[in-house]
């Protein structure tokens, strides 16, 4: 079936998904993509170039749309040519600006909340990456309505609620399995564990507690080494530079990664990966490195208690304040349990397993808008 995927923001986590969804989907993708960059202008205007566009493009149009939360469909819907603009949308929120949280100081403009919610409206299916995600934007969503002067429809979220669906981000796993080493290693005494954050050097990933944490261990005395390897947009985060100092040679990644090749064998390496995130709706990063062996230490809040099964919950998540106490302990005694059975927690995200929600999900947007035919007529 031809789904386009629509994504005015194609950059960063966002390409990664739809790049990986188009190419395990057995449905035919075809992208529709503006650069990811200026990402309030693209909210704003991005439904213009797009659709303008589309109205260009050759063949037939399609029989279902695909769409980020950074598009604002409904004026997608009224400039694209007819036949598209009419076709069911499922709409894919990676975030909300209702409640992404914002830098000290900053006020949140309440225009991108509102065109997140029109984008649900006039969406026919609404997808969210995690249940937590999910409930936080309803919950926002309905407090932000209360503060509308008048002309609020009722039952206005009750629409979106009801064609809402959760589908996790599809990550591409499989490709780490290629850097895997062959015998799987203790960390050298002297050296101590290798400790891993891979999240954006950004205030929402708290920077700040992630270099106290390290630091305070560090005073203690314990050996560990330390890779920061996440993706940075601007100033060194407070305390970073300071724990170059004081861990010297202990620090052996100070920045990101760019080759994939040495990032997987980093994440080989690694024995714990660590985050104190502030926002976290899916958790890619930390997905990735548990499926290579990392002992996780995540706070039980956010989505991170979805990555995890029950069983294993009490194991890795640390309670609010408990920061530096659980890293001191996965520092001490490593993993306890099997690589074998801690990659099986995070393997159902692997576009493998995964993929077929989102096909499904498709299928039953096309029959529901009176796809005929049936499934075998419409892949063909």
């Amino acid at each position: 079936m031809s789904v386009w995927g629509l994504e005015p923001f194609f950059g960063g986590s966002h390409r990664y998904f739809l790049e990986g969804l188009a190419t395990h989907s057995v449905h035919d993708f075809r992208l529709h993509t503006l650069p990811g960059r200026y990402w309030a202008w693209r909210m704003h205007g991005g439904a213009v170039p797009l659709a303008n566009a589309d109205a260009d493009e050759d063949g037939p149009a399609p029989a279902v749309l695909f769409a980020s939360s950074m598009l604002d469909l409904p004026l997608y819907r009224a400039l694209a040519a007819a036949p598209v603009g009419r076709r069911p949308a499922l709409v894919y929120f990676h975030e909300n600006q209702l409640t992404y949280p914002l830098p000290e100081g900053a006020r949140r403009d309440l225009g991108y909340a509102w065109k997140n919610l029109t984008t649900a409206l006039s969406a026919d299916r609404v997808a969210f990456n995690s249940r937590y995600h999910r409930d936080e934007f309803m919950t926002a969503a309905t407090s932000f309505l209360k503060r509308l002067p008048d002309c609020v429809p009722e039952g206005l979220l009750q629409s979106i609620a009801t064609k809402s669906v959760v589908l996790p981000l599809g990550v591409d796993l499989r490709r780490f399995d290629s850097f895997r080493p062959a015998v799987e290693s203790s960390p050298a005494p002297d050296e101590g564990p290798l400790i891993l954050w891979n999240q954006r050097w950004e205030y929402d990933k708290a920077p700040g507690d992630i270099a106290e944490a390290l630091l305070t261990l560090a005073k203690e005395g314990l050996r560990f080494r330390v890779a920061l390897a996440g993706k940075s947009h601007g100033p060194t985060p407070p305390g970073f530079q300071l724990l170059r100092e004081v861990l010297g040679g202990r620090l052996v990644q100070f920045g990101e990664v760019e080759a994939f090749a040495d990032y997987a064998r980093l994440l080989w390496e690694a024995d714990i990966v660590v985050s104190a995130a502030l926002h976290e709706f899916f958790g890619q990063a930390a997905v990735e490195a548990i499926y290579c062996g990392c002992r996780p230490v995540l706070p039980r809040r956010l989505s991170y208690p979805e990555l995890i099964p029950p069983e294993a919950r009490d194991a890795v998540l640390y309670e609010e304040g408990d920061l530096i106490p659980a890293l001191r302990a996965a520092v001490r005694r490593g993993r306890e349990w099997s690589l074998d059975w801690q990659r099986t927690w995070v393997a159902r995200f692997d576009w493998g397993a995964i993929v077929s929600r989102y096909d499904d999900e498709i299928w039953r947007l096309w029959e529901k808008a009176g796809g005929k035919g049936g499934r075998v007529d419409a892949q063909g």
